[in-house]
């Protein structure tokens, strides 16, 4: 099935973003053209062993099933979850180019008044700060230099919420991606719980959304909350799974909401990736954060044609289980739209330097192996083996 064919599609998102990246094809791509960030001079000081990055990205439309389950529940603190998202979208792809510490951020947040009050604009406002104090824990040093709050109902159904970041860094300590045959790929897990989160992650991250609430949960839904949802998708396609967002659902011996499991937040890997990074920088061939794309996001980021075969992923968690039995999606629709169980890949050019990385993961609980490998290629393509079959990308 072509991307255009697709359920995801027609409801109004690319997981490819082909239009995009053919509209900033010729553009200039900095100084690493195949860092996972734009590179640029340093323009802050101008000293020329150092770089800059600048650095903007959203929560998406997971604002939207924040806004719903708020409205079902009364719970602010799904606002927190989403600030963090649109914070870590910035944070851990700019760790895929080596920028770890030291990073400005400010905010963006456009709402509509009628549907978003005081109390959670301010439940916005301050979770921004509170994450920032959380990362100081792992000598992680982020500075908020405040933002812009805006009342834009005219052109924002309920609220979007967005960061801008910006990092230095010496040139020396850029990771440009220089994936090759022979590299192993290392997965860091997207779900579980790690010992800096508080709760059980579902691993959702902030990709796929526009796919996971409509395919999961109830249509009344559809009636009762049209402000969460673009008027011009087909009816059919809005809210058409069976599930309810305050519906438990047991994983081992934690219970949780469905509304929740969908909304947990994006893990941050950055305490993790630093230490990995402060060790084995000259080590490491690429980072790649598995964001828009998902499992194929790796074909952006070849400089050579290569085969990268995944072939020994995690266990699907519960999370994409149920989307995929609520959409009655394959799964070679599924792996470009979903991370499937991880959401960051290190290319490394040795097992030890793999099974290392893998014990430094796992000392903060989050699981970590080898899951695949790079072989050389005339072309580049993605291929993931599970125990349903195998599916190619190019």
């Amino acid at each position: 099935m072509s991307e255009k064919n697709s359920t995801y599609y027609k409801r109004g998102v690319s997981y490819s973003k082909s239009d995009i990246h053919e509209a900033i094809s010729g553009l200039d791509k900095g100084l690493y053209p195949n860092a996972f960030c734009k590179i640029l001079p340093d323009i802050a000081a101008g000293d020329p062993q150092y770089c800059n990055v600048v650095h903007a990205d959203t929560a998406g439309t997971k604002t939207s099933l924040a806004y719903l389950y708020w409205k079902e529940t009364g719970d602010l603190s799904v606002w927190e979850g989403i600030v963090q998202d649109a914070i870590v979208m910035n944070l851990d792809d700019m760790a895929c180019s080596g920028f770890i510490n030291d990073i400005m951020l400010s905010s963006t947040v456009g709402r509509n008044k009628h549907l978003i009050p005081k109390e959670v604009i301010t439940r916005i406002i301050r979770s921004g700060f509170e994450f920032i104090e959380k990362m100081k824990q792992f000598d992680i040093s982020l500075f908020h230099a405040g933002g812009e709050t805006a009342d834009v109902g005219d052109i924002v159904r309920t609220v979007d919420v967005g960061y801008t970041a910006f990092g230095r860094l010496d040139r020396g300590r850029v990771i440009n991606n220089a994936i090759r045959s022979g590299d192993l790929i290392v997965g860091l897990a997207s779900y579980g719980q790690a010992s800096y989160e508080d709760d059980y992650n579902g691993g959702m991250g902030s990709n796929g959304l526009t796919s996971a609430r409509h395919d999961v949960f109830h249509h009344s839904y559809r009636e009762k909350y049209p402000e969460t949802f673009d008027p011009a998708t087909e009816k059919e396609l809005v809210y058409s799974g069976s599930r309810k967002v305050d519906e438990t659902i047991a994983i081992g011996d934690v219970s949780i909401s469905l509304g929740k499991l969908v909304l947990s937040p994006t893990r941050t890997y950055l305490p993790i990736i630093k230490p990995i990074i402060e060790s084995h920088h000259d080590k490491i061939s690429g980072l790649i954060h598995c964001t828009g794309g998902a499992q194929t996001k790796v074909l952006h980021f070849l400089d050579e044609p290569a085969h990268v075969i995944k072939d020994d992923l995690f266990p699907i968690p519960p999370l994409f289980s149920l989307i995929q039995e609520e959409s009655g999606s394959s799964r070679k629709e599924m792996y470009p739209i979903f991370n499937m169980g991880h959401r960051m890949e290190i290319y490394v050019k040795t097992e030890s330097v793999a099974r290392s990385i893998i014990e430094l993961s796992q000392s903060f609980d989050v699981d970590a192996r080898i899951i695949g490998r790079v072989e050389a290629a005339d072309r580049s393509m993605v291929t993931i083996e599970d125990t349903e079959g195998s599916y190619s990308f190019d």
